[in-house]
């Protein structure tokens, strides 16, 4: 029986990590990586947050593909030709990546996550119920530097990146990203979802929603911070802040302190005066015509997008 293949191309490097997190702290505006979102507990958190009426991403991306998946399908193949393989940007359950097998019939699934033993489970599954697929499981940083063997991608691909997780890069950040997915489709297909700017009464519930889930997700950080500094911040001590920048057409997350505090860890301290915020990630909102044009910048050709009857969020094709 055929079974995944699995090559780990990222190092977890604690000590590096805890140098990054103590100098995002001792910034004279003090952030912390959205990275340090995704302990285990955080990981939970943010799947509650996808089930809440708020967060709309989620389900409405799944409404597009559901409505115009074997259109969306039909144009993929005609650029890339048939049996691509597929390429599963930050993979997770690879839900969203096998809802495309049936029509896509790929040659290769790559499903490509920061690790693989997060993968393992999910791919023998999927392999046992698509023995014909060759399945590969990459645990990769991409967001540092989105590069894959040879070996592992060897021909034209569909490189999927579904989520609007885009949205969590700078413009310049998310253009170098693009170009590499470009590269790594290798004349053949880009797919992915991006959340589009809407009105700020339905953005900002989406990041801050009643049953606060999302604040427990953000504060999570200061918990994840504990851990790996040795530091010793009071969750009592803070809230969670989020609003829509409509300068930088993005949303922002904070976290504010209540109250005046001091937090130290081994060789360090900084004091937050009350209101002082700690910025833990941005998610950046695109109209359809800014995307395309950055797809474009990017070497792109051949655009074509689908959205959702309240235009919400879009899910483009683009070809290399």
């Amino acid at each position: 029986m055929a079974q995944p293949h699995f090559v780990q191309l990222h190092q977890v490097d604690k000590p590096a990590l805890a140098v990054e997190a103590a100098v995002g702290l001792l910034a004279p505006q003090a952030h912390a990586s959205p990275k340090f979102f995704y302990d285990s507990l955080g990981s939970r958190l943010f799947d509650a947050i996808t089930e809440l009426a708020e967060y709309y991403p989620t389900r409405t991306e799944a409404a597009i593909m559901q409505a115009h998946g074997p259109a969306i399908v039909d144009a993929a193949l005609r650029i890339t030709g048939p049996a691509p393989a597929l390429v599963d940007l930050g993979a997770g359950s690879c839900a969203k990546a096998a809802a495309l097998f049936e029509g896509l019939q790929p040659s290769r699934y790559v499903a490509v996550d920061i690790s693989t033993e997060y993968l393992r489970d999910v791919l023998a599954r999927l392999q046992a119920a698509h023995p014909r697929i060759d399945m590969w499981g990459v645990g990769l940083d991409f967001s540092a530097d989105l590069a894959l063997p040879a070996a592992v991608v060897p021909g034209k691909a569909l490189v999927f990146y579904p989520g609007s997780s885009i949205g969590n890069f700078a413009p310049d950040q998310a253009l170098r990203l693009l170009q590499q997915a470009r590269e790594l489709a290798a004349g053949g297909a880009l797919l992915i979802g991006v959340d589009r700017v809407k009105p700020v009464a339905l953005l900002e519930p989406a990041y801050d929603d009643a049953l606060g889930v999302t604040a427990a997700f953000n504060r999570n950080v200061l918990l994840h911070l504990n851990r790996l500094l040795g530091a010793n911040f009071n969750l009592r001590q803070w809230r969670h802040k989020a609003f829509f920048n409509p300068q930088a057409s993005r949303i922002e997350m904070h976290l504010e302190a209540r109250v005046e505090n001091r937090v130290h860890w081994p060789g360090a301290q900084r004091d937050f005066a009350e209101g002082e915020r700690i910025h833990t990630e941005n998610s950046y909102k695109w109209e359809p015509v800014q995307f395309e044009a950055l797809l474009r910048e990017a070497g792109f050709q051949a655009l074509q997008h689908w959205s959702d009857p309240q235009q919400w969020f879009s899910v483009f094709l683009a070809s290399g």
